[in-house]
């Protein structure tokens, strides 16, 4: 039976006064950004849509055909006007006569630029000539689930006749390129009164007459699947349920324990990302009888199949007797056997050109009871591959449910993966940034310096967990750098840094929302000033408990993750100039600071042999965006030298020897040195960036 999601109809969007006013290509733009919203019409980055517009060509003044299509690399839900490729229509028609057959077809991308309309340099798509060679003005190409439920299913050209009649054609399985464009010109011409046609394990391919036409089109069949699926398919899921489904909270205890393990064991030569997905859909899955025999088909849609490997990792897990301890010490076995299987199958498959074998690892960890984990490069990426195996799911669970399901082929799904044009793709790709693929973690992330480090890291790639006691700032932060960055590149937690359970249930946050931690940048902070005399025992325990035992619990917490991962880790304290050097009237506050360097130097000698790194950044008057030196401290710090709290920069810059102010960034820029491979040979060290002070030289 399908759930309340997949069995909703989908709306049709469409706002004729919207549209009104509108050229053909505002038109393209607005019908492809409607059938994107929706992950039942297709998933990030798949499907793609066209229209052939009348335009002036700029060297001839003529009026030429011009087919604007999604670029390569696109989405369609997200893709502005720039997003789309321009072509010749009579030049894309040219393209037959030099057309050698099947065997060559992949040499026609080469002569796709050639084609191009108005300097346009968006790249066009290896799906081009599916759009160019349909005979009608609007073309969609989606990934609906229910409709490629039907093209995955072992008798799918009788399905799509028994549902749509003669208004939808069939057409067996073809890798998208040249070839697949002129079947589909051919069935359009032998079907002239055909609305569309489902390729077998692929998708759907609508058209019409205006935009409006061909995205209602689109809308109308997709939902003729749902409905059918609905009368149809009113068994038990995956065949019913084998295995119970833990609570939730259990749930994200179990992957917790997970992720880092899993990560460590996969990251060896590029840093992983982790994602967590516990919905409805996937638990149905995964408890299910079902859950092996249909995992080990893979996937049929070359989009999910690209997204998620030749096929996922099953957990070894019982939840019906949730002791972790046994799956954790099996997963060393299981990930080296699905690496053996990976490389076995690269060895059956490949080509005499085939690129060298890729990673060998699994995407998606399937796990009884509790859900799916997926990794990958990147946070939006893991993210992504978990919903296009959803996608699978829903796929498997449709078909398997009227029919048999039928996998793609494997040399066809390796042919996919290894295919020239897409290894040529690939490494067209930028460069990774240098914390690519890592994980740090932000104490009093919501204030100047903190939220200065997390930029500096993001700067660079890597994910960040925004930690901090202020609500308000730290969601003002979430959003800042999420608008900045992107949202899955940011998380925040609420964490006061003196509490063990905090400490223990924020990381664990964080463990849940990226699957593991690189970095930790323990930050908290508070300042005071008082004479000796007039230090009471709560503002020296208060000192005490955020300045050293936060900065204890905060890496004893990090030290048990890299330790689990296995795969070392980096630890950076923001400590103070006054660790080093003395002040008079915070000696609370500077005996609290040299604890928290001599904490370093222990944690770095602890931690060397399983390559964990700790170091040391002493900041000196960081005025500016500073939460610290918003309140009575700096107030105190004036009175103490004097003078009026407008003169303290100044103060601070003239004592300095380089007569320089010191800013978060300063504070930032040597974090990231600290946390990145650049200071790869350092440990136990202390960088200060206080502008020069000869009191505080390191000895």
């Amino acid at each position: 039976m399908l759930d309340k999601h997949q069995g909703a109809r989908l709306a049709n969007l469409w706002d004729d006064g919207k549209a009104a006013g509108m050229t053909e290509p505002e038109k393209l733009l607005y019908r492809s950004n409607l059938l994107g919203s929706d992950k039942r019409i297709t998933n990030y980055g798949g499907g793609n849509t066209s229209a052939k517009v009348m335009e002036k060509d700029p060297l001839t003044g003529e009026i030429v055909e011009v087919l604007w299509v999604k670029g390569s690399g696109g989405d369609v839900g997200t893709i502005k006007m720039d997003g789309f490729s321009t072509l010749y229509m009579d030049k894309l028609r040219a393209l037959k006569g030099i057309y050698r057959g099947v065997e060559f077809e992949d040499e026609m991308v080469g002569y796709l630029p050639h084609c191009t309309f108005n300097l346009n340099p968006r790249a066009a798509s290896i799906d081009t000539p599916l759009h160019a060679y349909v005979p009608k003005p609007h073309v969609d190409h989606m990934h609906p689930d229910a409709i490629i439920a039907i093209a995955a299913s072992k008798n799918s050209r009788e399905l799509t006749s028994k549902i749509f009649g003669d208004e939808i054609g069939w057409l067996p399985w073809k890798r998208p390129g040249y070839e697949l464009g002129l079947w589909l010109e051919k069935f359009c011409q032998e079907n002239p009164d055909a609305r569309g046609v489902v390729l077998e394990s692929h998708g759907l391919f609508t058209w019409g007459d205006t935009a409006k036409e061909a995205y209602e089109t689109t809308i109308e069949i997709i939902n003729r699947a749902i409905a059918w699926f609905e009368t149809e398919n009113t068994g038990p899921a995956f065949g019913g349920r084998s295995k119970p489904v833990l609570a939730a909270a259990d749930r994200a205890a179990i992957a917790k324990k997970l992720m880092p393990v899993i990560r460590g064991l996969i990251s060896a030569g590029e840093s992983k990302v982790g994602h967590f997905d516990d919905s409805q859909a996937v638990l149905d899955f995964v408890t299910s009888t079902s859950l092996e025999p249909l995992a080990a088909l893979g996937t049929s849609c070359p989009d999910h199949f690209l997204r998620t490997k030749i096929r996922p990792l099953v957990v070894d897990f019982d939840p019906a007797q949730p002791d972790v301890g046994n799956t954790l010490a099996g997963l060393p076995e299981a990930i080296a056997t699905y690496r053996a299987d990976y490389a076995a199958y690269y060895e059956r498959c490949k080509r005499a050109d085939s690129p060298a074998m890729r990673d060998p690892n699994a995407v998606v960890y399937l796990v009884p009871g509790v859900g799916m984990i997926t990794f990958a490069k990147d946070k939006a990426t893991a993210r992504i591959s978990a919903e296009f195996y959803v996608n699978a799911i829903n796929v498997m669970r449709g078909a398997s449910g009227v029919s048999t399901y039928v996998g793609l082929p494997e040399q066809e799904a390796f042919d996919i993966e290894y295919w020239l044009l897409e290894e040529a793709k690939l490494q067209r790709m930028p460069k990774p940034k240098s914390l690519a693929g890592r994980i740090a973690l932000v104490t009093g992330g919501a204030g100047g310096i903190g939220k200065a480090t997390a930029n500096r890291l993001m700067q660079e790639g890597a994910c960040v967990v925004l930690a901090d006691i202020d609500e308000t700032a730290l969601e003002a932060a979430q959003t800042e750098l999420s608008t900045r960055y992107g949202k899955d590149f940011v998380r925040s937690v609420n964490m006061n840094v003196t509490s063990e359970a905090a400490v223990e249930s924020g990381f664990g946050d964080a463990l849940l929302a990226f699957g593991g931690l690189d970095i930790l940048v323990s930050n908290a902070g508070l300042a005071t000033s008082a004479a000796v005399e007039d230090t009471t025992l709560a503002l020296w325990n208060k000192n005490m408990d955020i300045l050293a035992t936060g900065y204890f619990l905060v890496s004893r917490e990090a030290f048990r993750i890299f330790r689990n991962q296995k795969a070392g880790g980096n630890v950076v304290f923001v400590a103070s100039k006054n660790g080093l050097a003395a002040s008079p009237g915070a000696s609370a506050y500077c005996t609290a600071k040299a604890a928290e360097i001599h904490l370093a130097r222990c944690l770095a000698l602890e931690g060397a042999s399983a390559q964990i790194r700790v170091n040391v950044v002493n900041p000196d008057a960081v005025l500016r965006g500073s939460k610290i030196w918003t309140g009575e401290w700096k107030e105190q710090r004036a009175a103490a030298y004097k003078m009026d709290v407008d003169e303290l920069e100044a103060h601070y810059r003239e004592r300095s020897m380089l007569k320089l102010s010191v800013f978060p960034e300063d504070i930032a820029e040597a974090i990231y040195f600290l946390a990145s491979d650049m200071s790869a040979k350092s440990t136990g060290n202390i960088v200060n960036v206080d502008a020069g002070n000869a009191q505080s030289f390191t000895r």
